[in-house]
Protein backbone atom coordinates (compact mmCIF):
# COMPACT_ATOMS: atom_id res chain seq x y z
CA UNK A 1 0.00 0.00 0.00
CA UNK A 2 1.39 3.05 -1.13
CA UNK A 3 1.98 6.21 1.19
CA UNK A 4 -0.92 8.14 -0.57
CA UNK A 5 -3.28 5.18 0.39
CA UNK A 6 -2.53 4.81 3.74
CA UNK A 7 -3.04 9.11 4.34
CA UNK A 8 -6.33 8.78 3.31
CA UNK A 9 -7.51 5.51 5.21
CA UNK A 10 -5.80 7.22 7.65
CA UNK A 11 -8.17 10.35 7.67
CA UNK A 12 -11.19 8.34 6.95
CA UNK A 13 -10.70 6.61 10.18
CA UNK A 14 -10.24 9.78 12.43
CA UNK A 15 -13.22 11.12 10.62
CA UNK A 16 -15.03 8.31 11.53
CA UNK A 17 -14.12 8.37 15.29
CA UNK A 18 -16.96 10.28 16.53
CA UNK A 19 -19.31 8.23 14.84
CA UNK A 20 -17.50 5.25 16.36
CA UNK A 21 -17.69 7.30 19.77
CA UNK A 22 -21.27 7.78 20.64
CA UNK A 23 -24.17 4.99 19.26
CA UNK A 24 -28.10 5.27 20.09
CA UNK A 25 -31.13 3.04 19.89
CA UNK A 26 -34.43 2.61 21.06
CA UNK A 27 -35.43 -0.51 23.76
CA UNK A 28 -37.42 -1.21 26.30
CA UNK A 29 -38.02 -1.00 29.90
CA UNK A 30 -40.40 -3.20 32.43
CA UNK A 31 -42.89 -0.51 34.35
CA UNK A 32 -42.60 -1.15 37.66
CA UNK A 33 -44.86 1.53 39.65
CA UNK A 34 -46.28 4.19 38.20
CA UNK A 35 -47.56 7.24 41.04
CA UNK A 36 -49.83 9.90 39.46
CA UNK A 37 -48.76 13.60 40.77
CA UNK A 38 -51.84 14.90 42.11
CA UNK A 39 -52.13 18.53 42.89
CA UNK A 40 -55.38 20.52 44.65
CA UNK A 41 -56.31 23.55 42.63
CA UNK A 42 -58.73 26.13 44.51
CA UNK A 43 -61.22 27.39 41.44
CA UNK A 44 -63.44 29.81 44.61
CA UNK A 45 -67.05 30.42 42.89
CA UNK A 46 -69.78 32.79 44.19
CA UNK A 47 -73.17 30.96 45.78
CA UNK A 48 -75.85 33.46 46.34
CA UNK A 49 -79.44 33.00 47.68
CA UNK A 50 -82.57 35.34 47.88
CA UNK A 51 -83.99 36.01 51.49
CA UNK A 52 -87.83 38.08 51.58
CA UNK A 53 -87.47 40.91 53.96
CA UNK A 54 -90.08 42.57 55.20
CA UNK A 55 -89.97 46.56 54.81
CA UNK A 56 -92.08 49.29 56.27
CA UNK A 57 -93.67 51.65 53.87
CA UNK A 58 -94.28 55.47 54.37
CA UNK A 59 -97.68 56.09 55.28
CA UNK A 60 -98.97 58.29 51.90
CA UNK A 61 -99.60 62.12 51.67
CA UNK A 62 -103.10 63.27 52.71
CA UNK A 63 -104.77 65.73 50.14
CA UNK A 64 -105.32 68.90 50.98
CA UNK A 65 -107.73 69.90 48.31
CA UNK A 66 -111.02 68.69 49.91
CA UNK A 67 -110.30 70.65 52.87
CA UNK A 68 -109.78 74.18 50.67
CA UNK A 69 -112.71 73.62 49.03
CA UNK A 70 -114.74 72.43 52.12
CA UNK A 71 -113.31 75.88 53.91
CA UNK A 72 -114.44 77.66 50.50
CA UNK A 73 -118.03 76.46 50.65
CA UNK A 74 -118.57 76.53 54.24
CA UNK A 75 -117.34 80.07 54.62
CA UNK A 76 -119.40 81.45 52.10
CA UNK A 77 -122.26 79.26 53.53
CA UNK A 78 -121.42 80.65 57.30
CA UNK A 79 -121.43 84.18 55.22
CA UNK A 80 -124.96 83.70 54.41
CA UNK A 81 -126.16 83.55 57.58
CA UNK A 82 -126.67 86.06 60.07
CA UNK A 83 -125.55 89.99 60.36
CA UNK A 84 -123.03 91.91 61.96
CA UNK A 85 -120.37 90.38 64.47
CA UNK A 86 -122.49 86.65 63.90
CA UNK A 87 -121.62 86.97 60.57
CA UNK A 88 -117.93 86.55 60.99
CA UNK A 89 -118.59 84.11 63.87
CA UNK A 90 -120.86 81.79 61.34
CA UNK A 91 -118.29 82.17 58.45
CA UNK A 92 -115.43 80.87 60.06
CA UNK A 93 -117.31 78.62 61.82
CA UNK A 94 -118.83 77.51 58.53
CA UNK A 95 -115.13 77.53 57.20
CA UNK A 96 -113.90 75.34 59.46
CA UNK A 97 -116.96 72.72 59.38
CA UNK A 98 -116.42 72.76 55.83
CA UNK A 99 -112.89 72.26 55.95
CA UNK A 100 -113.03 69.11 57.95
CA UNK A 101 -115.96 67.48 55.90
CA UNK A 102 -114.04 68.07 52.81
CA UNK A 103 -110.44 66.53 54.26
CA UNK A 104 -112.99 63.46 55.40
CA UNK A 105 -114.29 63.42 51.89
CA UNK A 106 -111.42 63.98 49.97
CA UNK A 107 -108.97 61.48 52.24
CA UNK A 108 -111.47 58.75 53.05
CA UNK A 109 -109.88 56.28 50.75
CA UNK A 110 -106.66 57.13 51.95
CA UNK A 111 -104.89 54.33 54.65
CA UNK A 112 -102.96 56.67 57.75
CA UNK A 113 -100.37 53.87 58.35
CA UNK A 114 -97.89 52.98 55.77
CA UNK A 115 -97.77 48.96 55.22
CA UNK A 116 -95.59 45.85 54.94
CA UNK A 117 -93.86 44.95 51.61
CA UNK A 118 -92.01 42.06 51.43
CA UNK A 119 -88.24 42.75 49.27
CA UNK A 120 -86.83 40.56 47.48
CA UNK A 121 -82.94 40.68 48.66
CA UNK A 122 -79.74 38.45 47.33
CA UNK A 123 -77.02 37.60 49.19
CA UNK A 124 -73.91 36.11 47.73
CA UNK A 125 -70.22 35.24 49.01
CA UNK A 126 -67.83 33.26 47.40
CA UNK A 127 -66.54 29.97 48.97
CA UNK A 128 -63.39 27.81 47.98
CA UNK A 129 -63.47 24.99 45.41
CA UNK A 130 -60.67 22.47 45.68
CA UNK A 131 -60.24 20.34 42.58
CA UNK A 132 -57.69 17.40 42.05
CA UNK A 133 -55.74 17.75 39.35
CA UNK A 134 -53.06 14.85 37.78
CA UNK A 135 -50.26 17.36 36.78
CA UNK A 136 -47.57 13.88 35.86
CA UNK A 137 -46.56 10.76 36.87
CA UNK A 138 -44.04 9.13 38.21
CA UNK A 139 -42.49 6.18 36.72
CA UNK A 140 -40.32 3.64 38.03
CA UNK A 141 -39.40 1.45 35.72
CA UNK A 142 -36.66 -1.94 35.01
CA UNK A 143 -33.64 -2.15 32.40
CA UNK A 144 -31.23 -4.50 32.56
CA UNK A 145 -31.43 -5.17 36.22
CA UNK A 146 -31.40 -1.49 37.29
CA UNK A 147 -34.56 0.84 38.48
CA UNK A 148 -34.83 4.56 37.44
CA UNK A 149 -37.69 6.71 37.90
CA UNK A 150 -38.25 9.65 35.72
CA UNK A 151 -41.49 12.27 36.17
CA UNK A 152 -43.63 11.64 32.70
CA UNK A 153 -46.87 13.67 31.54
CA UNK A 154 -48.58 10.19 31.09
CA UNK A 155 -48.87 7.05 31.89
CA UNK A 156 -46.45 4.74 30.03
CA UNK A 157 -48.97 1.17 31.10
CA UNK A 158 -46.80 -2.05 31.69
CA UNK A 159 -43.14 -0.84 29.36
CA UNK A 160 -41.53 2.12 28.70
CA UNK A 161 -40.10 2.92 25.57
CA UNK A 162 -36.25 3.97 25.79
CA UNK A 163 -33.50 5.82 24.37
CA UNK A 164 -30.78 4.56 25.17
CA UNK A 165 -27.42 6.54 24.54
CA UNK A 166 -23.95 4.60 24.67
CA UNK A 167 -20.42 6.69 25.15
CA UNK A 168 -17.29 5.81 26.33
CA UNK A 169 -16.57 6.71 29.72
CA UNK A 170 -14.10 9.93 29.39
CA UNK A 171 -11.12 9.42 32.12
Amino acid sequence: MNLQAKLIASALCLSALPFAQAADFEDFGRVVRVTPQVEQINRPRQECRTEYIQVQQPAPQRSVGGAIIGGLVGGLAGNQVGGGTGRSVATAAGAIAGALVGDRVDNSDTPTSGGVQEQAVKQCRTVDHWESRTSGYEVTYDYRGRNYTNIMSYDPGERVRLRVVVEPMQR
